[in-house]
């Protein structure tokens, strides 16, 4: 019998098993795929070309994390990108963002927004560090019952309340906005020129099926800034490796301490005695027994479709089956004979700004159209794309001279209106977002020499996002801190004793940063601490 079982071998499932294991629990890990990592993982799609297959750049990823795993000594090799953004414009100009670039960029734009800029960048920093010291914390939980349990939970609320007070006034208007604003009230606000407030902006849509103008939708331009690389805040790299490289490194931790990790094994329940989980059945009927169960997978997942609708609470329930997932997301990677030859910065050489985030949406205007084109029409025709080339920073992933790479493309509905399937039209969409870049490399198309493609039910079907929600669940002012993933339950704990949620579905969110897994082994531990569950024998 073991002490827990995770349903779930993506990051955050490994670094919750690393964790529980190095304070002496027996873990054993189950994951459907044939490789750990869930959707960060590396893989050749093409025969001689790897790449990260669905999540693609790595800031998140919390340092505590990568120091105590020791994920260095595990593998792990981290270099951030040479500028952070490149917009090419389709007008003869362009925008680069990041290092010692962006004053003077945006100045060719505007004088105005050029002098605005170090305090923006100043107070957003300030609001983000905000966000994350709070990443590794268990929010606060809506409680009932217990006085000392509603105590405990004050101090918490009271911890992040000192926080915010010590921001002061003015930038507590700031936070306010960035939780309740949309990204496009809050950047027109600061600047007028249409390409920063792109720049910034896209953060807003990334994973988000929304226009950059719905209200929340600042916080989700907020949950990307609070990352950082190699110790600098705000920036963004590559693992050497691809993503894969991370979640091998939690793999060996986990390993080394004592996880048993078993691929290819599909769970089919949760099993529930008296109130209690008691370990899982598998789809060919095996069961595992376990003190304790913990997942790393979508909440709805979990709840709507791994247990017993009878060992729920009615209100619960109803409230998961409106749980929203959908992040709008089209991802491909791509095989390249050579690097893309920008009209607006021409040449084929390896520069800096094929080693960036390179965003097709030249204005909030653009974002917005596509989102609204998405909704009526399945898909946006003039999509918003972020091309990663990470071959420029990594030989290891095509043949030299060479490349790979990654498209994240917005927006498209998650399920189509019309009901008809995404695999009626994955192909077409593909050859959509392929013409988009050509638009603005004129050399992309005939240089493809392989692609693949995941439309969001691929992505459903792969690796368990539903309806291709890359965060386990919209990050809205309904599903983020202690509503994540809803009031009374922000602690990781579930209404089943024994049963715990590991993955993005709780705080902070999507994106790799280990914390859901970090700070849901915290809890699990301190129950075995408390005598609230006992250690298997």
């Amino acid at each position: 019998m073991h002490d827990v079982v995770i349903i779930g071998g993506g990051h955050n499932g490994l670094v919750c098993s690393a964790y529980l294991a190095m304070a002496g629990l027996k873990v054993l890990v189950l994951d459907q795929r044939p490789v750990a990592g869930g959707a960060a993982v590396t893989e050749e799609f093409s025969p001689g070309f790897r790449n990260s297959v669905a999540s693609y750049a790595v800031s998140l990823l919390n340092p505590k994390i990568i120091r105590e795993l020791n994920l260095a000594v595990h593998g792990l090799r981290i270099v951030e990108r040479p500028v952070s953004n490149f917009l090419p414009l389709g007008d003869g100009s362009f925008l680069k963002v990041g290092g010692s670039h962006t004053k003077r960029e945006v100045a060719k734009f505007s004088a105005r927004d050029a002098e605005r800029l170090d305090d923006y960048q100043r107070r957003s920093a300030a609001v983000a560090n905000v966000l994350r010291s709070s990443v590794l914390e268990t929010p606060p939980n809506v409680v009932e019952g217990s006085p000392f349990a509603v105590i405990t939970e004050l101090l918490k609320g009271g911890r992040v309340a000192n926080r915010i007070r010590g921001l002061g006034l003015d930038l507590q208007r700031d936070l306010l906005d960035l939780f309740a604003a949309s990204a496009g009230d809050f950047l027109d606000g600061w600047f007028e020129s249409a390409p920063i407030k792109a720049a910034f902006g896209f953060d807003s849509v990334v994973g988000n099926y929304a226009s950059p103008y719905s209200p929340g939708s600042a916080y989700v331009l907020l949950h990307h800034s609070f990352g950082e690389v190699n110790g600098r805040k705000g920036v963004w790299g590559h693992a050497i490796g691809g993503m894969g490289a991370i979640t091998q490194a939690m793999a060996k931790a986990a390993t080394a301490h004592g996880v048993d990790i078993r691929l290819s094994t599909q769970v089919r329940q949760v099993l529930i005695k008296n109130g209690h989980a008691i370990g899982v059945e598998m789809d060919m009927g095996e069961t595992i027994r376990a003190t304790v169960v913990a997942a790393g997978i979508n909440p709805k997942l979990l709840y709507l479709h791994l247990v017993d609708p009878c060992a729920l609470p009615e209100g619960f329930r109803r409230r998961m089956e409106n749980w929203r997932c959908g992040s709008g997301t089209f991802r491909m990677n791509i095989a390249l004979s050579e690097l893309p030859d920008f009209t607006d910065l021409p040449g084929r050489a390896p520069a800096e700004h094929h080693a960036s985030g390179i965003i097709i949406a030249p204005s909030l205007a653009y974002m917005e159209r596509a989102y609204f084109d998405a909704r009526t029409f399945g898909w946006s025709r003039h999509p918003i794309i972020e091309l990663v080339i990470p071959s420029t920073l990594d030989g290891t992933l095509a043949p030299r001279g060479q490349h790979v790479a990654s498209l994240f493309c917005q927006h498209v509905a998650p399920k189509l209106s019309d009901g008809s399937s995404w695999d009626d039209h994955r192909e077409t969409v593909a050859d959509l977002m392929i013409e988009t870049v050509n638009d603005h490399a004129p050399n992309f198309r005939r240089s493809v020499l392989a692609r693949q493609i995941f439309s969001p039910l691929d992505f459903e079907r792969t690796f368990g996002l539903i309806g291709g929600d890359i965060f386990h669940g919209a990050l809205d002012l309904r599903q983020i801190f202690s509503a994540r993933p809803m009031l009374g339950h922000a602690d990781y704990r579930s209404p089943i004793a024994g049963l715990y949620l590991c993955g993005s579905g709780g705080h902070p969110g999507g994106g790799v940063t280990g914390a859901p897994g970090h700070n849901a082994a915290r809890e699990i531990l301190r129950d075995f601490k408390r005598k609230r569950i006992a250690k298997a024998r």
